[in-house]
């Protein structure tokens, strides 16, 4: 589970957060002034502070929030000056933007508010396209607008440059005012909402941010990203009324309460419109009541009315953010927020207390019951203290129902006989019967304790309610305190402000005190109040901001043992589903049990411990002596056992027409006299009525992979003879738990076989698959010896629990993974996980799993003259939903997750992060199918397509905790010798916005490390890789290659970036760096060696082509070559996904010579980075030497490509 905040906001104005694996409350300690409330997303969190401004809180991280400014510097060339800053008239501005229409020049860029800064002065670009341009960075064209080229020719008249300059987001961890627009906007703000951020078609990074104004009027703050986290400009939003409050959940629900109580829904929010297009009126759940809150998720709406009902809205969805209608829920409360999952908090109405929704899944939204969070805040109590002048400006935290003073008799001069805290200047809180000096039977002037209405779009109306009436508290610090409505303020207090003093003591003045509150509310709230002090009650109406700052000199508002009164709670960053352990529910502990067993661990001494361990120790080697050495002269009574398993499944038989036909399958295992064991397999089937079998031997069997079907629970068992036909033994189970057992049975029947227990070693070689299943082999030294090196087919793999994209390892024993859904993980020494339970896992270091991947399907129409574009295509043509080959239908119906053990978490949905770009509507357009598709339409395409995109989840365990908090695309540690002892290992990784990263302090002990490092660049990058002596090759996303300077154990960020220009035409996709090589592999599938690179000149000098058909490419410490490679032939099929190992290299000939096969297809990763496991050197025997050993035959070389590509079609 990822860690996240749950935010709040008390009485008192104090901001607190919550972490989803944290048992304490957290003050926010920046926060310098009281605040109304918040709304939270995953990375800020805004907020509404007692000066009606909004501010913001970045939350802080090792990734820096960056913004790119740039501008273009244009010159054309004349024959006197040649290039020169003289324009003809109808030319672009000297300097301007890309497009030339906006004049830019380099003193107009300002930063936009206080929290920015600039991290350097600008410098010119020099990469065009991938490709390093000349000193200077021009580019040249014809005229404006042109083709420009980094190459001058003759008739180049004109040149451009760009310039660029970044600046920095500073304000990190801290509320940071957002700066007011030019044109001051016309009251201020008393709500905000914020979310957007899952919106289906949304780019990745936007937020959007909903704000209400005084006057109820809507705004929506525009340009919110991820680069820039302020936004831009407030834009308002035409209403259909009033509005008291908002609400915006994280896709594109957005629900507002009006002043009448009836609620409007926003439609129309998309992609290209983050902002709606029209209002929906939506009736209250009570006729006679209005609504006075509202809370929306992704697929619920939760709301409040005026007698803090609880209600909730059913059907509610993206198709239909109306929904059909409400549903009454048990529990009155003030106020409501949905999380990311659609998790919900609440704040009573009765005690202030906040609770949790519990039993709320994707099929029962709404949840079973509410349980009260009853974790205590942190520590450090300190409040700051407030000043008469702050708590005027914090009357707008009151409600509009302003209340006069009581009588409190002789109040003041026992203040310190009621609480101990008095004596500092504190406030006091206590019922009239802690008063000394308050009669037992109060007078019908003084009003009885009540339990205070509040509206819940109100921030505080009222500071606390009583539990029970007639219920005393003789401290302050008593569990559940009874409350007045006066307030008791020290003598210090009083000499402050004169005016406190006269709300204090009614009784000088026969008029209405100097309240100290002011009233902003536009409601008509009536103030009544008799000579006697008695509070009249205000009409129920809903107030529109209001809280109280009770922060008079406090060092601690609360009593020691008093939960925290709340007034708002904001879930939108805070992630909890279903599965989620939370430690929120259980910190209340019996005091005298625990005293208890305290009394009793104290009173047995060291002594006594040592004593009690002596004499077990003694009795477990009698024990020991009695029942195995006494026996050890007896023979075995058994010296081999034998026994089967049996079942019934499906078999993919071997001869034409493939198809699943029932068979019977055995397992036979035996055990010799010296306890190695070794089994059969045994297929049983029907050839024309006649019983035949099919079987092979345990220790033969190379691997047992999982294989993807969305209808039958499949698996594939592969021995040498099967990898090079590229046909293995496919089995069908009944049921996934069938499956699942079979695998785990025969996976420890094959390691035991080997005699392979426990985890992988420190050079064990990690792969994983298309599936994301992750398997490990462990290495022979001979698995490089030159020249007979083990067939790679041979190599025996094992699979280890958990589900990642790509992993990456060193002969430390650090091993790095990310998932699909790009969070990074670790490897914590264990093994097994999964579906291995019992002896074949692990006990410790297994850990809950999830990933979240996507499904793609594709939408094609072909256009006729009639109707334009339809889904009536020729009948040659692609099925009009397909897969991306389109020989395949995939409609939205008939589409499934990858396999059973994959949930669907959302719904389809287009994807408009498709290579080559998208129109509006996500379609791309070609001249037929197949082709190259681009994002515009032209008179010459015919065709078009656009993507689906539909995510789902998968839940397991293995052997990996997270590293949070940032999302990984790449990652690689350094390679180490098999004798290197260096202390702290340079890992580099790239995140999944394409920011470059370096992790600090990663060792042996601590492989996760302690921080990231962010190593600035000008572009996003892709790939990475880190070879001996720190030598650090990259790969941008244009495509172009870099390499880092100066990258040592004092300097692991290095210094700056040297651009190598990328092989001829080609665009580079990723990269790999072993001791002395550096590969990469284009987007065409094509395999390159950089030659001449040298320790002193690291850059190499140029790149020669070694092979294509490759998908990924790993460089071992050695210099060992092992790629993924397309289109392998075997003797049966062909296959894509393959495991090859490049053999015949050496020093003088570091290409190789040629390639050997192993494991596939289905392969997606393979690193050998942790293989260190230097080959043993064979000293062939001299021909004229009679002494020398007798020639050996050599073992049998397999037949593969010489010099040529690693497939063969």
């Amino acid at each position: 589970m990822p860690v996240s905040l749950l935010w709040a906001v008390d009485v008192y104005g104090q901001v607190y957060s919550l972490s989803t694996v944290g048992q304490q409350w957290e003050q926010c300690r920046d926060a310098q002034m009281e605040f109304k409330r918040v709304t939270a997303a995953q990375q800020c969190c805004w907020g509404i502070a007692c000066d009606n401004s909004i501010y913001l809180n970045v939350h802080a991280s090792d990734l820096p929030v960056r913004y790119k400014e740039e501008t273009y510097e244009n010159q054309r060339w004349n024959p006197v000056d040649g290039f020169s800053a003289h324009l003809l008239p109808s030319d672009r501005w000297q300097w301007s933007d890309v497009t030339g229409l906006q004049h830019q020049p380099m003193d107009s860029f300002q930063l936009p508010s206080s929290s920015w800064e600039w991290e350097g002065d600008w410098y010119i670009d020099e990469n065009f396209e991938g490709d390093p341009t000349e000193k200077g960075g021009w580019t040249y064209a014809i005229d404006f607008p042109a083709t420009y080229t980094k190459d001058k020719k003759w008739n180049s008249c004109v040149r451009r440059r760009r310039w660029l300059r970044y600046r920095r987001y500073k304000a990190m961890d801290a509320w940071a005012k957002i700066p007011s627009q030019q044109t001051t906007l016309p009251d201020p703000f008393s709500d905000i909402s914020c979310g957007g951020w899952e919106i289906s078609e949304e780019p990745r990074g936007r937020l959007s941010l909903w704000a209400v104004s005084l006057q109820g009027k809507v705004w929506f703050r525009e340009g919110i990203y991820h680069h820039n986290p302020e936004g831009s400009s407030w834009e308002e939003v035409h209403l259909p009324g009033e509005v008291v409050q908002i609400s915006c959940g994280p896709g594109d629900l957005v629900w507002a309460v009006l002043w009448e109580g009836q609620l409007i829904v926003r439609e129309g929010i998309n992609r290209d419109c983050p902002k709606g297009s029209a209002w929906v009126m939506v009736d209250s759940p009570s006729p006679e009541v209005g609504a006075i809150h509202v809370a929306v998720g992704v697929n619920v709406v939760w709301a409040l009315t005026k007698d803090n009902k609880v209600w909730f809205r059913r059907g509610v969805n993206s198709h239909n953010p109306c929904g059909s209608g409400w549903l009454s829920m048990i529990g009155e409360m003030i106020m409501i927020s949905v999380g990311l999952n659609d998790q919900v908090w609440a704040i009573s109405c009765e005690d202030r207390a906040m609770y949790f929704r519990q039993g709320v899944t994707s099929s029962e939204l709404s949840g079973k019951t509410w349980k009260a969070i009853t974790v205590p805040r942190d520590g450090d109590r300190s409040h700051s203290s407030a000043s008469a002048t702050s708590l005027q400006s914090a009357g707008c935290f009151f409600s509009g129902e302003v209340r006069a003073q009581s009588v409190i008799s002789d109040a003041e001069s026992d203040i310190d006989k009621a609480s101990a805290d008095s004596a500092s200047g504190h406030i006091t809180f206590a019922s009239p019967e802690s008063f000394v000096d308050a009669p037992k039977d109060p007078s019908p002037d003084v009003p009885k304790p009540r339990i205070p209405k509040v509206t819940s779009d109100s921030f505080i109306s009222e500071l606390v309610s009583d539990r029970e009436s007639g219920k005393t508290s003789k401290h302050v610090g008593s569990a559940a305190p009874s409350v007045l409505e006066e307030e008791a303020v020290s003598i210090e207090e009083e000499v402050k402000d004169p005016c406190v003093g006269a709300a204090l003591s009614p009784n000088q003045s026969g008029g209405a005190p100097c309240s100290q509150w002011s009233n902003v509310d536009l409601e008509e709230a009536q103030i009544q109040q008799a000579e006697t002090g008695a509070v009249q009650d205000s009409a129920d109406t809903c107030s529109l901001s209001s809280v109280a700052t009770y922060t008079l000199a406090m060092e601690d508002p609360y009593g020691a043992d008093e939960h925290p009164l709340w007034a708002w709670v904001s879930g939108g960053s805070c992630s909890v589903d279903s599965h989620s352990q939370l430690s929120w529910f259980n910190c209340s502990v019996n005091t005298s049990l625990l005293q208890s067993v305290q009394s009793m661990s104290l009173s047995v001494s060291p002594a006594q411990t040592a004593a009690w361990r002596r004499q077990i120790f003694e009795q477990l080697n009698e024990r020991t002596k009695r029942e195995m050495d006494n026996f050890r002269h007896y023979e075995q009574a058994i010296e081999q056992s034998v026994w089967m398993k049996k079942g019934t499944m499906q078999w993919w038989r071997d001869w034409k027409p493939h198809k699943w036909i029932d068979v019977q399958f055995a397992l036979e295992q035996f055990s010799g006299p010296e306890g190695n064991k070794d089994g059969i397999l045994f297929i049983y089937y029907n050839y024309y009525e006649e019983k035949k079998y099919l079987h092979a031997f345990i220790n033969e069997v190379t691997i047992l992979v999982p294989v993807l079907n969305d209808s039958k629970h499949t698996f594939a068992i592969y021995t040498p003879e099967r990898t090079k036909q590229r046909w293995p033994i496919r089995l069908a189970a009944a049921t996934e738990l069938e499956m699942h057992d079979w695998l785990a049975l025969l996976s420890v029947s094959c390691c035991d076989s080997r005699e392979i227990r426990g985890p992988p070693s420190k050079q064990a070689i990690w792969s994983i698959t298309c599936k994301g299943d992750i398997f490990v082999s462990e290495p022979s030294p001979a698995l490089e010896a030159m020249p007979y090196p083990i067939p790679c087919d041979q190599m025996f793999w094992r699979q280890v629990g958990g589900h990642l994209r790509l992993v990456e390892c060193n002969s430390a024993g650090i091993v790095w993974g990310i998932g699909y859904d790009h969070t990074a993980w670790i490897y914590t020494g264990g093994y097994g996980g999964g579906f291995f339970q019992g002896l074949a896992s692990s006990t410790d270091n297994i850990y809950t799993q999830t990933d979240v991947k996507s499904v793609y399907i594709f939408e094609n129409q072909r256009w006729n003259p009639v109707t334009g574009y339809t889904n009536r295509g020729l009948p040659t043509d692609r099925y009009m939903w397909s897969d991306a080959s389109g020989l395949h239908e995939c409609t939205k119906t008939s589409t499934k997750p990858p396999s059973p053990q994959w949930t669907w978490v959302s719904d389809w949905a287009i994807d408009y992060s498709v290579s080559g770009g998208t129109d509006r509507e996500g379609w791309q357009y070609a001249a037929d199918f197949p082709a190259s598709y681009h994002g515009y339409k032209t008179i010459k395409d015919f065709v078009r397509r656009r993507r689906w995109a539909r995510k789902c989840k998968l839940t397991t365990t293995g052997p990996w905790q997270e590293i949070p908090p940032i999302p990984l695309s790449d990652v690689t540690v350094l390679p180490c010798a098999a004798q290197s002892t260096v202390d702290t290992v340079p890992v580099w990784a790239i995140s999944n916005k394409g920011d470059v990263l370096c992790r600090l302090g990663v060792t042996a002990l601590t492989p996760a490390g302690s921080s990231w490092l962010h190593v600035g660049t000008d572009q996003p990058f892709k790939s990475i890789s880190i070879g001996a002596a720190s030598q650090v090759w990259a790969i941008a996303k244009d495509g172009s290659a870099f390499y880092r300077g100066s990258v040592s154990p004092q300097s692991p960020a290095g210094d700056c970036w040297y651009h190598i220009p990328s092989p001829a035409k080609q665009k580079l996709k990723q990269v790999s760096v072993g001791r002395t090589s550096v590969c990469t592999v284009d987007e065409n599938g094509n395999l390159w060696y950089r030659q001449g690179v040298t320790p002193s000149y690291p850059q190499g000098s140029s790149w020669e082509h070694i092979s294509n058909n490759v998908r990924k490419v790993s460089i071992g410490p050695l210099d060992q070559v092992w790629v993924i490679a397309d289109k392998v032939q075997g003797t049966h099929s062909l296959s894509c996904g393959t495991v090859c190992h490049r053999l015949g290299v050496q020093p003088l000939e570091p290409k190789g010579q040629s390639w050997d096969y192993g494991i596939g297809g289905g392969w997606d990763h393979i690193t050998v980075r942790g293989n260190s496991l230097e080959p043993p050197r064979v000293r062939l025997p001299s021909l004229t030497d009679p002494s020398g050993p007798a020639p050996r035959s050599p073992l049998p070389v397999r037949s593969s490509d010489v010099n040529g590509s690693a497939v063969g079609c």
